[in-house]
């Protein structure tokens, strides 16, 4: 029997969230693993495993799976993790691990606040280019939005798998996408995309709305997505803002904030993302 326990990862204002499961990793096939979001009904688990003392921390492997397939990496699974293991850890001090995924390795904190954990974490180097003509009207297309409703210019952006960021006129604008997930899919397999997060521009005080499609892993939408918020960080970082929280999850009824800050030092850009995570539930299985 495993202890899995259901995290409500980057909640807004102690509600809300991304329901993620997080366990330790046992001798699972890929097919089990990928039967744990149905069976607990989050979108993503995460499977963790201890592996040591590494830069005077707690190490440990994490892997992550939808009910489709292997991802190489997951924020808000992320965020999901670094609360239960400080949650274990137990004490009242921030917890600090480091991480390893499928490519890299990198620093997670967590700290208490009130009843939940804030957590963060180093989500690696953004990549960015411009989007190309045909990809930008395909991705627009299967969003069914035409090309003078983007408020400006779309890149694509990658932490690892490229996604589109596709900034939309208003929220108003945004919350009334209905994209045909067929075309939309089509369109991101077609260009090698993980999918399209579209945006509100962010407001004076860095505060913008988001929403993550992402059907070609399994995902039709995503209530929070804290690597492509990376990516919007580093996006908007260019135009001189360097911290941003980012509303998601009100279409879906799961109200969500992701937070993301940007430094510079002398080898570029540093980014953190995170949010808000609270464990609901553990069940056994």
């Amino acid at each position: 029997m495993s202890e899995v326990a259901v995290v409500d990862a980057c909640q807004r204002d102690g509600a809300g969230g991304s329901p993620t499961a997080v366990l330790d990793d046992v001798p699972f096939t890929d097919e089990e693993r990928c039967r744990i979001p149905t069976e607990l009904g989050t979108s993503h688990a995460v499977f963790l495993r201890a592996t040591g003392i590494e830069r005077r921390r707690p190490a440990y492997t994490l892997r992550f799976f939808t009910a489709q397939d292997e991802l190489p990496a997951c924020g808000h699974g992320t965020v999901a993790a670094l609360a239960v293991l400080a949650v274990r850890e137990g004490g009242d001090h921030d917890y600090r691990a480091v991480l390893r995924t499928a490519h890299r390795s990198f620093d997670g904190r967590a700290s208490r606040n009130g009843d939940g954990l804030t957590a963060s974490f180093d989500p690696g180097p953004v990549s960015l280019r411009s989007a190309g003509g045909p990809e930008l009207r395909a991705v627009v297309g299967g969003l069914g939005l035409t090309e003078d409703a983007v408020a400006g210019d779309a890149c694509v952006a990658s932490n690892g798998r490229p996604r589109l960021l596709l900034p939309i006129r208003s929220r108003a604008a945004l919350a009334e996408l209905t994209p045909d997930l067929t075309l939309l899919r089509a369109a991101c397999d077609r260009y090698g995309l993980l999918g399209c997060y579209a945006y509100s521009p962010p407001d004076r005080h860095g505060r913008a709305a988001a929403r993550m499609f992402a059907p070609s892993i399994g995902v039709p939408e995503d209530i929070a997505n804290a690597n492509s918020t990376a990516c919007l960080a580093a996006h908007a970082a260019g135009f001189g803002t360097y911290r941003l929280a980012v509303d998601m999850g009100d279409h879906l009824g799961s109200p969500s904030t992701i937070t993301a800050t940007v430094h510079r030092d002398r080898t570029g850009h540093r980014i953190r993302v995170g949010g808000q995570a609270a464990i609901v539930r553990t069940v056994m299985r």
